[in-house]
């Protein structure tokens, strides 16, 4: 037993070294031949390194993982280690791959529509890499998920749209051409399908939740949890208008998995009632891993006062 979990414990290990790796290429290719050759900054910690790249000269890199170790020393107080300790990874192999890629691959000097949109899809398919075994690049996504502690009415996204617009108004004074902040936008919008198409349906701790309402929930709920493998939990519900007292079936799945979802529901009952909407962040068996042992830097020292 302790042989087969150190064996799924190295092959776990293997594999985030592997998509961090190759994720990190396909980023530094992105940045070295399309948005920095052609004055395009996609947003957060890199395109303000880009920005500093054109104006100093300074390694894209090197000043990006510069930028990002005050926003981890700020993610390890508020969150804590092992939560960061995959993103501080990434990083780093982002930043060197950047600075080493850049003295091989030629840059795009051209069309900058072609550099946005081929910039966007590499850029996408190397942090969806990232994504997928659990890490990050730092930057912007970090900064809105500690800024969101704070700013609870705010939402993830409207956060990191915020920091990301932030980067490209500055963008279009620092190239003084408002066409690089609308090419920056358009590298965001494609980067931003590409992860998304990308991760459809993987483990990364997003989903659909249904809410189903049928005279037949006993018989959807075990084909949901025989065949699609997803557990379902069963609400006392009261309907405002009939007065009668029934079940609601809620069942949190991947996405791809609705589609099962809803041929299950059909095939016992075409009128069935079902709710489908988005999940933004899943925790728990079956999707995101969850770490209750991990603790923030605060905790850390209250536990060592105490001891």
């Amino acid at each position: 037993m302790t042989f087969s979990k150190q064996g799924s414990k190295s092959e776990e290990i293997l594999k985030d070294a592997i998509c961090m790796v190759a994720g990190s290429m396909i980023f530094a290719v992105s940045v070295n031949a399309f948005t920095s050759p052609n004055k395009i900054a996609p947003g957060g910690v890199t395109g303000v390194s880009i920005m500093v790249n054109h104006l100093t000269g300074w390694p894209i890199g090197m000043f990006s993982l510069i930028l990002n170790i005050p926003i981890f020393i700020w993610a390890i107080v508020e969150i804590g280690y092992k939560l960061v300790g995959k993103t501080m990874i990434a990083t780093v192999l982002f930043s060197v791959a950047v600075d080493v890629a850049y003295r091989f691959i030629p840059a795009y000097h051209g069309n900058q529509m072609l550099a946005a949109i081929f910039g966007g899809v590499l850029e996408g398919l190397g942090l969806s890499l990232v994504f997928i075994r659990g890490g990050t690049t730092g930057g912007t996504d970090l900064i809105a998920r500690l800024m969101n502690r704070r700013f609870h009415h705010i939402s993830m996204g409207k956060l990191m749209f915020g920091v990301d617009l932030a980067v490209i108004l500055v963008s279009a004074w620092v190239y003084q051409s408002i066409e690089s902040a609308l090419y920056a936008g358009i590298d965001i919008f494609v980067s931003t399908r590409i992860i998304d198409t990308v991760l459809y349906g993987t483990d990364i701790g997003t989903g659909k939740i249904l809410f189903i309402m049928s005279a037949k929930n006993d018989e959807i709920a075990k084909d949901i949890l025989t065949d699609v493998d997803r557990g379902v939990t069963i609400l006392k519900s009261r309907g405002a208008y009939s007065g009668r007292d029934g079940e609601v079936l809620l069942c949190a799945v991947r996405r791809y998995e609705v589609i099962k979802v809803k041929e299950i529901v059909r095939s016992h009952d075409d009128e069935a009632f079902m709710i489908v909407g988005d999940a933004g962040e899943i925790s728990g068996e079956g999707f995101r891993e969850v770490q209750p042992d991990d603790k923030t830097l605060k905790e850390l020292l209250k536990c060592i006062k105490k001891k």
